[in-house]
């Protein structure tokens, strides 16, 4: 049904993202489908990697070995941002055509009062993505 699954991760934050995780490696093992992982960085150094070089490396790592686990092929996109907290929604919707997934599973946290005035990163991607989008509250 799906033959690329994008997911959006953010390094520092995996634990967090764990049920996400899991539900797009099995979504994949299901059908055979190629994960994708997805991390947006900034050009400074953060707490995950001093450079985007870094950061693209533990990302590659990290997608292989997610991929591994559920015995599909896992590939990573590492996209550097000025500003990351502010880029994220369109660059996120910017990855799904460059990576030509059809599918995004990505987490949220369960919807409170400030998604009425500001929404969630999740709502925005489902709500404009060309592709699927699976959000799983975590």
């Amino acid at each position: 049904m799906f033959s690329k699954i994008m997911i959006p991760v953010d390094l520092a934050h995996v634990e967090r993202l764990a049920k996400a995780l899991d539900t797009a490696g099995d979504l994949a093992r299901l059908w055979k489908a190629e994960l994708v992982y997805v991390g947006v960085s900034a050009a400074t150094p953060g707490s995950v990697a001093h450079t985007p070089e870094e950061f693209a490396e533990k990302l590659e790592a990290f997608a292989k070995e997610h991929g591994a686990k559920f015995g599909v092929t896992g590939t990573s996109h590492a996209i550097t941002s000025a500003d990351p907290s502010t880029d994220l929604d369109p660059t996120l919707l910017k990855a799904v055509e460059e990576t030509g997934a059809d599918l995004v599973v990505m987490g949220s946290h369960v919807p409170n009062i400030t998604d009425y005035i500001w929404p969630s990163n999740g709502g925005t991607i489902a709500s404009h993505a060309k592709a699927s989008v699976f959000v799983v509250r975590t």
